[in-house]
């Protein structure tokens, strides 16, 4: 019979995720956000202008929903550079991490022992400045559990080889 033991663990010695060096997410990633809004707000805007010109009745509140329009925008615009700049990712030895968040920052934590699929993808916008996004799956659940945008291609497909290799060595 196997003695069995649970002893307290001091979790004040525990290693802290928060004293990590994160990567920031490549510059061109700022401008792919910055087309992904651009073009939201012109199909936006041109389903409005389409709107306004059918519905004669709405022009007396043009002024009104333009101004809507552009404060929505300004603030769209806004909380896209905050949630830029605080998204990161790091490889440490046992796993891998992912920030993100506007008002709260949150931080995913995944060990490479519980990761069974990884995939790399361009989007039209990525591909053309040369940047994928890496998506890590775990057992159970259809959706990727950690997305990590805007790493430069070449990059991104040393991450996933790693990655990769990383699972093949817990198989």
């Amino acid at each position: 019979m196997e003695n069995f033991s649970n002893e307290t663990i001091d979790t004040t010695q525990l290693p802290k995720f928060e004293e990590v060096e994160f990567t920031v997410l490549h510059a061109d990633y700022w401008k792919v956000t910055l087309l992904n809004v651009f073009f939201f707000f012109l199909l936006a805007g041109a389903g409005l202008g389409v709107l306004l010109f059918l519905n004669r009745g709405l022009l007396v509140f043009a002024v009104g929903i333009l101004a809507a329009y552009f404060i929505f925008l300004f603030l769209v615009l806004l909380l896209s550079r905050i949630s830029y700049k605080k998204k990161g990712f790091a490889f440490r030895t046992h796993d891998v991490l992912f920030r993100h968040g506007i008002i709260a920052t949150n931080t995913i934590v995944i060990p490479y022992n519980r990761i069974q699929h990884v995939a790399l993808h361009e989007g039209l916008v990525s591909r053309y400045f040369g940047l994928a996004k890496i998506e890590v799956f775990t057992a159970g659940g259809s959706s990727s559990d950690l997305e990590v945008p805007g790493i430069a291609i070449d990059q991104a497909e040393n991450i996933k080889q790693l990655l990769m290799g990383k699972i093949q060595k817990q198989l």
